[in-house]
């Protein structure tokens, strides 16, 4: 009898514990980037500079339709940051990832999809970058995530699909240059939610 109540109280427990964010529903979501985005070309035909990656952050809200399977939009406010040599720069955007996801084993899921993002400023080495070539891009999230209860934490990878350059006059010891800069995200996301 022991047994059996130990049984039915340790598959209960287990349930409990594997609840994911069942069903359709709204949240908030935020969390930690670690950041770099492309080369940086001090003048024409000068050797590629690679970013060093820093942590950045991002706080926004997302909606979730379906279960096993579903889909998830989401609207992010994400700040980076990158360092070359000793020279940061700093990009704020908005991100819209619209990803689908399938529930592969209890609260574990696996989503990707595409991301809409829109650059609303860009600063390298206190110089305010107007010259984007494309404020609004497009690029890829995949990742896993776990959901339990209302709480869910997810790791995920992104990558602008094309190149984004940024120019701009760049005044070294009198002399106007004119440097390049790849805005391109590439950054690992980490994400805490929680479904209200």
């Amino acid at each position: 009898m022991k047994k059996i109540v130990f049984s039915v109280m340790l598959t209960a427990l287990i349930g409990f514990a594997l609840q994911a964010q069942n069903g359709s529903g709204f949240g908030i979501k935020g969390g930690l980037n670690y950041n770099g985005n492309g080369d940086y070309f001090e003048t024409i035909g000068s050797s590629a500079k690679h970013p060093d990656r820093n942590i950045g952050y991002h706080l926004g809200i997302f909606a979730k339709v379906g279960n096993k399977i579903y889909f998830k939009p989401e609207l992010v406010y994400t700040a980076t940051k990158s360092t070359y040599d000793s020279e940061d720069f700093s990009m704020k955007k908005f991100d819209a990832p619209l990803l689908v996801g399938a529930k592969i084993i209890g609260p574990l899921s696996v989503f990707a999809g595409p991301s809409l993002q829109y650059i609303v400023d860009a600063d390298f080495d206190g110089i305010t970058i107007d010259d984007i070539e494309n404020n609004f891009s497009i690029g890829l999230h995949f990742g896993i995530g776990v959901n339990i209860n209302n709480i869910g934490i997810d790791l995920r990878y992104e990558r602008g699909f094309n190149e984004n350059e940024a120019t701009f006059i760049n005044d070294n010891f009198g002399s106007d240059v004119t440097s390049r800069l790849d805005t391109r995200p590439d950054q690992l996301i980490l994400s805490l939610s929680l479904k209200l």
